[in-house]
């Protein structure tokens, strides 16, 4: 593609990847949220697809309700709790869910865009491919995680919540290098045309011969404004 062709693209992609740190960012923030408002156990059921959609009517929460209340978490913690109730800790949960699946289909798809349209430089693909599968790993290993507190005992497991935060912190050091890296590789690329273009600017201003007399008056004659002004200063 034409160079100026290849920054824009570029500067496209950098967008991208500032967006998708964006959202992640708010992932981690959302987590900590469910976390110290217990409502990590909320959801009983991990549904990819249809997930997606709450529940819109009072049969519909009732519904959603009935499976916590078979789960050792209202059993054991929550046994006083009403629908009301139930309601404000799911909504954090299923916020948490969705901004997970947002992060997903806002990665993947532009991704896939810009790869069939050849806008993404070749040695980042398979680092960005390596992020997409992290990412999923980290939610598939959530819902692992969730599902160990929906047994007998109401509260996740060490061993995988341990194991969740170790994926977490090698696909976050992993995309840190991956993105930080693209953007500075982007940005060396913005600096290095316009310097190019400074020293062809430079290049064409020196070797370019001065006009007097004549030469200047033709130069003028393509502005009959100013070659007017001119005229009229001599006079």
């Amino acid at each position: 593609p034409h160079p100026s062709d290849a920054r824009a693209h570029d500067r496209i992609v950098a967008g991208w990847l500032l967006v998708c740190c964006a959202m992640i960012f708010g992932m981690v923030v959302l987590g900590g949220v469910t976390r110290l408002t217990g409502s990590g156990l909320s959801m009983v059921e991990w549904d990819p697809i249809f997930g997606v959609i709450p529940p819109l009517t009072q049969e519909d929460w009732q519904a959603v309700f009935d499976q916590y209340r078979a789960s050792p978490e209202y059993q054991k913690v929550n046994v006083r709790m009403d629908v009301d109730g139930f309601k404000s800790i799911y909504w954090f949960e299923f916020t948490h869910r969705l901004l997970g699946r947002a992060i997903g289909t806002v990665f993947l798809v532009p991704f896939l865009f810009f790869l069939w349209r050849g806008w993404i430089r070749r040695p980042l693909v398979p680092k960005l491919v390596a992020m997409f599968v992290l990412g999923g790993l980290q939610g598939a290993l959530g819902w692992y995680m969730v599902a160990s507190g929906l047994v007998d005992d109401p509260h996740v497991s060490q061993y995988r919540l341990t194991a969740h935060l170790v994926l977490r912190l090698v696909a976050a050091h992993h995309a840190s290098r991956t993105v930080d890296g693209g953007i500075q590789r982007i940005f060396r690329l913005f600096r290095f045309h316009a310097l190019k273009n400074d020293r062809d600017v430079a290049h064409r201003a020196a070797h370019k011969p001065a006009l007097t007399g004549e030469g200047r008056r033709r130069s003028l004659a393509h502005h009959p404004q100013i070659l007017s002004i001119v005229g009229s200063r001599q006079a």
